[in-house]
């Protein structure tokens, strides 16, 4: 009995309510627990909650429940006190020095998660409808499970809480207990439900049912009081004969009938179709023994009692559940054709059936083994987030979080209260790019829990991030060098660079404009189409054009043939032939089909060589020209002149040939680089006809004309060139 003091006793209830707080705990734990309930009384006077129960009326409701799963002392003075934060912004400290960290602590916990309410609230009013629900849902489940994992007591302390706000509906019905009903089923139950804490989750889940619908639920609950003395005698005689026929083997049981929950009765009839009178488990039994063998040997007894029904038995022994419920359950047929649900487990596994993780908490003050279950429960916690699979999509993106480590997760607040995860490690920057990328690149400085703070700070979990970000701007290139530590996360660095690329673009395709339009103006011909220009020369849009002329990849002659766009083209086109080297003068190496002994030349603009895909132009007195298929200087001039296009092909040629072709190699620019390109070319027997080198901001650009044999030898020498230390891209031109 806790003996209180001064005007507490005189409450009336107070005392009755200090007995069954401090049931199970020793005197000076029972003592702290009064201490915490007269702290309460005393703090939140008449205050209400959004719901218009009164604050203190609520926390005693809460610490009632959090006692009925037979939690210690700390957990009941928390739920006494969860609310205090909202009354005092000191509370946290204030609790510490009187009731002790631990205490603190828990109430800390279970303030950060009810702060979680309004994004619960709103995704159980606007889930339907909102695209973003699920992503928003997982969001909000993560950072119920981080706190999980830092102390599980928070967490039951929440479902207490949610509990006793139905309870509080019940006997007063309000338009709000809606949304709170589907915020429970969608969040709250489920939650309940994996950690095996069934006595929460019963209520949690009937009393919502019972607010979202009434008829159906009003209706179950007429068909169960219809067949409740039927039901009841039914049970009773069940009860008694399986009892004599465990006694005759000597094994000590306890057998009743199980209670059935009208929302779990509504999901069985939904999920299978069936009518109530269709349901095996309306009529159940519930047979604790000591051991394990002893649950078989039961098991053994009802089906030699009943007869089996087939595809109802579950061993949840030899296989427990995720959330390590273990128990047997069978359904067997009596002689008068009514079925029967049976369960069989031992005592532990009973306590841990009814209470969940609380049944691995132990209580007594002072117990060093405190947890001997708890860090098994911990791991197991870790491995949670596959419970989130019942109301998600499953989605590519729902799998990245579904595999993404707890440990290296950190949950921080927008201004709005909107859950954003993060790696540990991640900086405002990275905060900033991840709700928004054009607010990473304005990003300017950071309020993390109102304070102004360095960009590069760590962040931790359950801080409000503010950005202050420019009306305009881009990123620092500060941020790209790792040592100063701005940015954490790749998708943050990676949005940085694409940035200053894309700046850095249009400096390229602005100085390419410029030389466009310079050499129109020496053509004579500014006015000209460079859409149509552009197109004709095989680019998809204008500032790729320019961006080739940038960066001397455009074949000006081409580009001159293509503006002046006359008769010129074709005989200028007929000039861009090369003759073919030839160590003899009777091996042409090139097979033009239908013709024989005609003069034939490689052109120079495309440089085909084996096994290039190729075909052949008729030009004016030069013979054929021999293209790349893929040429834009050929489908242009196939495209005026198609009639003078001609099938051909590589033929073997009597002696060794060599065929002219271009290489471009980007490199980072250094000294003895052109030494070690052309020591390959030696290497190789390669002969270099043309050479063509700019550097620029520490970037060389080198162009190449060579004779090949063919092309793998072609393809051997770049591969040996982008070997080259520097050397980022070796490609054929």
């Amino acid at each position: 009995m806790v003996h209180v003091t001064h005007s507490v006793a005189a409450q009336s209830g107070d005392q009755r309510f200090l007995e069954i707080l401090a049931a199970g705990l020793e005197a000076n734990a029972a003592e702290q627990v009064a201490e915490a309930f007269l702290c309460a009384r005393s703090a939140y006077k008449e205050a209400a909650l959004e719901s218009g129960e009164g604050e203190f009326d609520h926390a005693v409701g809460m610490a009632l429940i959090i006692a009925g799963l037979k939690l210690d002392a700390p957990s009941r003075q928390a739920a006494l006190l969860s609310t205090l934060p909202a009354h005092d912004e000191n509370a946290i400290n204030r609790l510490e020095k009187e009731f002790g960290r631990d205490v603190a602590q828990l109430v800390q916990g279970a303030s950060r998660l009810y702060q979680l309410r309004p994004i619960t609230r709103d995704f159980a009013v606007n889930g339907g409808k909102n695209p973003q629900e699920t992503r928003s849902q997982i969001e909000i489940l993560r950072k119920m499970l981080l706190a999980m994992v830092e102390d599980i007591r928070v967490v039951l302390l929440r479902l207490a809480s949610r509990a006793q706000t139905l309870r509080y509906y019940a006997a007063n019905p309000d338009e709000l207990r809606l949304e709170v009903a589907r915020e429970t089923l969608e969040v709250y139950s489920p939650l309940a439900d994996r950690l095996g804490v069934w006595e929460l989750k019963w209520e949690l889940e009937d009393l919502s049912f019972r607010f979202l619908h009434t008829e159906t639920y009003k209706k179950i609950a007429q068909m169960l009081d219809e067949t409740r003395l039927e039901r009841e005698s039914f049970i009773e005689e069940a009860t008694g004969r399986l009892k004599n026929e465990l006694s005759a083997l000597n094994i000590q049981a306890e057998v009743y009938g199980r209670p059935k929950h009208i929302y779990s009765i509504w999901n069985k009839m939904r999920k299978k179709s069936l009518e109530f009178s269709e349901l095996y488990d309306i009529r159940a039994l519930r047979v604790i023994v000591e051991n394990v063998k002893e649950c078989y040997t039961a098991l053994g007894i009802v089906h030699n009692v009943w007869t089996p029904i087939p595809k109802e038995f579950d061993d949840y022994i030899s296989n427990p559940k995720g959330n390590f419920y273990r128990s047997l359950h069978t359904a067997v047929r009596c002689p008068d054709g009514r079925s029967l649900e049976v369960q069989i487990r031992t005592q532990e596994m009973h306590r841990h059936a009814e209470l969940g993780v609380a049944a691995h908490w132990r209580y007594k003050e002072g117990s060093k083994t405190a947890g001997d279950d708890y860090d098994a429960k911990i791991a197991w916690l870790r491995q949670l987030l596959t419970w989130k699979d019942e109301v998600s999509d499953g989605t590519d993106w729902l799998r990245h979080y579904k595999h993404a480590a707890l440990d290296e997760t950190i949950y921080v607040l927008t201004p709005q209260g909107r859950v954003i995860d993060l790696p540990r490690g991640a900086t405002p920057i990275d905060f900033a790019y991840r709700v928004h990328t054009d607010l990473g690149h304005r990003c300017r400085g950071a309020r993390v829990d109102g304070v102004l703070t360095p960009l590069n700070t760590e962040l931790k979990t359950g801080q409000r991030i503010e950005i202050i970000a420019a009306k305009q701007g881009g990123p620092s290139r500060d941020w790209l060098n790792i040592s100063q530590g701005y940015i954490h996360t790749k998708g943050a660095r990676v949005k940085a660079r694409q940035w200053f690329a894309s700046r850095a673009l249009e400096e390229t395709i602005s100085e390419g404009g410029a030389l466009v339009a310079r050499e129109l103006q020496r053509l004579g011909q500014s006015g000209a189409n460079v859409e149509e220009i552009a197109r004709s020369l095989g680019f998809a849009k204008n500032e790729e054009l320019f961006a080739a002329a940038a960066r001397n990849e455009l074949n000006w002659r081409q580009f001159q043939n293509t503006v002046r766009n006359d008769k010129k083209t074709e005989d200028e086109a007929d000039q861009l032939v090369v003759p073919l080297r030839r160590a003899t003068k009777t091996a042409s190496g090139i097979l033009i089909v239908g013709v024989d002994q005609l003069l034939s030349q490689l052109a120079r603009c495309c440089k085909p060589a084996p096994p290039d895909a190729i075909e052949g132009f008729v030009t004016r007195g030069k013979g054929v020209s021999i293209h790349r298929v893929d040429c834009a200087n050929f489908q242009h001039l196939a495209a005026l002149h198609p009639e003078r296009v001609i099938e051909t092909e590589w033929g073997s040629a009597e002696a060794e040939s060599f065929f002219a072709t271009d290489i471009v190699v980007d490199a980072h620019d250094r000294q003895g680089l052109l030494r070690d390109i052309s020591e390959i070319f030696a290497r190789e027997k390669i002969n270099v006809i043309g050479v063509h080198t700019q550097s620029k901001q520490g970037k060389a650009k080198m162009g190449f004309t060579v004779e090949v044999k063919n092309l793998s030898q072609l393809k051997r020498s770049l591969g040996l060139i982008h070997d080259i230390n520097g050397v980022l891209t070796a490609r054929r031109g």
